[in-house]
């Protein structure tokens, strides 16, 4: 088993702003602050976190999941 990525693309739904973010290991984001727009993003409704709502590369839990049973937050 590879390691997981742990930088991922976040792109904001409301203005298109993207940067490169450094994701957690230990935990799954909620809440996620556009630095141009000031917009919260948060997850929709069937992802764990902003990551997998609105970035390039799905969480580190997802990618590695806990025997196989997907995002472990």
């Amino acid at each position: 088993m590879s390691a997981p990525q742990l930088s991922s693309v976040l792109t904001c739904p409301e203005c298109g702003r993207a940067k490169v973010e450094l994701m957690p290991t230990g935990a799954c984001p909620f809440f996620y602050e556009c630095e141009d727009c000031k917009t919260v993003l948060r997850p929709k409704a069937s992802d764990c976190c902003v990551f997998c709502s609105y970035g390039s590369v799905w969480c580190p839990p997802v990618q590695i999941p806990a025997n196989g049973s997907g995002c472990r937050c």
